[in-house]
């Protein structure tokens, strides 16, 4: 979710939610929907199929692949399950997935070039690869998938690698995803959202490595994008506090260089300004009566990557 722009699309969110919540009488804190214990049954299905899918690209990412053909294996499957993708007319956008190579922060269109790199200059040769999308030996991806099932969203992302993976791009996959478990470990009711932030923020910096600040999670359910805004970084005990019935994305986006980030003519596509390579997990999570499930747990126990 971007934050530039955020007092529109943050106020047309908090109207979405707020609609929903007069007429099913949903309670709310802050702005954020307290969701019934039966509702957390929804979530787990539509993110278990997320994940599922996720599981299945799996063997499906290699060197020659391409990631509009990943983006059309993505569709079928959700049309197989029954389910609808959230993303497929979302605000014009026209596919299943969003796929990011690289130094390509999120919001990367399956199908479209591949942005040049920071160690790669216009050649004929080069024009001839990135004339298109083919994957090639050692590019690394995040995938990003939000199904809808009866009504529930589910949406999670995972890293991959094209073949053989580069030590640094490995550390920075495992540090990303290290990242994003110890800020789901910050969940628990009364705790706040800050402390989510702080949790991811000083693992990553302590790696000399930095936390993206223009996009962040948010909260979901049987909406898309409702509030809260989810920071990857913050202070200790700021921000709401943190109630059962709460539902929400956490989705570190960590670059090896610094955080800054600009989006491309696209209106979509994110880059690091510097080139560097970014890295990016996501899990959609309740809050319980007294911690945290995870909805989008891997059903073949691949969240975490066997490479890492």
């Amino acid at each position: 979710m971007a934050l530039s722009g955020i007092s529109l699309r943050g106020a047309m969110a908090r109207l979405e939610a707020f609609l929903g919540d007069i007429f099913d009488g949903a309670t709310t804190r802050d702005g954020i929907r307290l969701h019934r214990p039966e509702d957390f049954a929804g979530m787990r299905k539509a993110g278990q199929l997320a994940a599922r899918i996720l599981d299945d690209l799996a063997e499906h990412v290699f060197p020659g692949q391409t990631t509009g053909a990943l983006d059309r294996l993505i569709t079928e499957q959700v049309r197989s399950a029954g389910a609808i993708s959230a993303t497929i007319g979302y605000r014009g956008y026209q596919h299943a997935s969003c796929i990011s190579v690289n130094h390509v922060v999120c919001h990367g269109i399956p199908g479209a070039p591949v942005p040049l790199g920071k160690d790669e200059t216009i050649s004929r040769d080069l024009e001839k690869r990135r004339a298109d999308d083919v994957l090639r030996e050692g590019d690394i991806l995040n995938i990003d998938v939000t199904v809808v099932v009866d009504g529930w969203f589910g949406d999670s992302s995972r890293m991959y690698v094209a073949g053989a993976l580069k030590p640094r791009a490995e550390k920075l996959i495992q540090v990303t995803y290290d990242a994003l478990m110890m800020g789901i470990d910050a969940v628990r009711p009364g705790n706040t959202f800050g402390d989510i932030g702080h949790a991811i923020q000083a693992h990553v910096e302590s790696q000399r490595m930095s936390v993206v600040r223009d996009f962040c999670g948010h909260g979901l359910g049987q909406v898309f994008h409702a509030p809260p805004n989810v920071l990857h970084y913050g202070r200790p005990g700021r921000g709401p506090v943190l109630e059962p019935g709460m539902f929400f994305t956490i989705e570190p986006m960590v670059n090896l260089g610094k955080p800054d980030t600009r989006v491309l003519s696209d209106d979509w596509t994110a880059v690091t300004r510097d080139k560097s390579l970014s890295a990016q997990f996501e899990h959609s999570i309740g809050v319980t009566e007294d911690g945290v499930e995870i909805f989008t747990t891997s059903p073949a126990g691949r969240f975490h990557p066997t490479w890492a």
